[in-house]
């Protein structure tokens, strides 16, 4: 394996490998507002929870059935979280591959090609599963008195 030292061909290389770069930027925003969104749930449910004891029987019941959905959208967001982070390690994958296959002579084309396509798929259910939680979350929107 020979490896090239020309300044011309890592500056080349470097060019490539920005636009994954700048795809990791924009998928750590998107992991930022998961986790707000996590915390969030995870928050109501222990504030639900430390006050279940002292709720009314009547109220009691639509308590258990909001800690029943946040659990859910806790889950639908840690796989949301969980693909995000995959396709996220995909692209740094693809990254380190541009530059190994930059400094020598070996073909990599078509491992980088199935790399950035599966993350890209990983990129792709992470934000369904995203969208289902929202969609959860605004189904279970309560506004006002029961």
């Amino acid at each position: 394996m020979q490896f090239l030292i020309n300044v011309e061909d890592v500056a080349h290389v470097i060019q490539l490998a920005v636009a994954p770069v700048f795809l990791l930027t924009s998928i750590g925003a998107v992991l930022s507002v998961m986790t707000v969104r996590l915390s969030r749930c995870i928050d109501r449910a222990r504030q639900l929870e430390d006050n279940l004891e002292h709720l009314d029987p009547k109220t009691r019941p639509h308590a258990h059935v909001e800690l029943r959905i946040l659990w859910r959208r806790a889950r639908l967001i840690g796989a949301a979280l969980t693909l995000c982070t995959i396709s996220a390690l995909l692209i740094c994958t693809v990254v380190g591959i541009l530059f190994v296959g930059g400094i020598s002579d070996a073909q990599l084309g078509t491992a980088i090609a199935l790399l950035f396509i599966a993350a890209m798929g990983a990129l792709m259910l992470a934000l369904l599963v995203f969208l289902v939680e929202i969609y959860l979350g605004i189904a279970s929107l309560r506004i006002g008195p029961r």
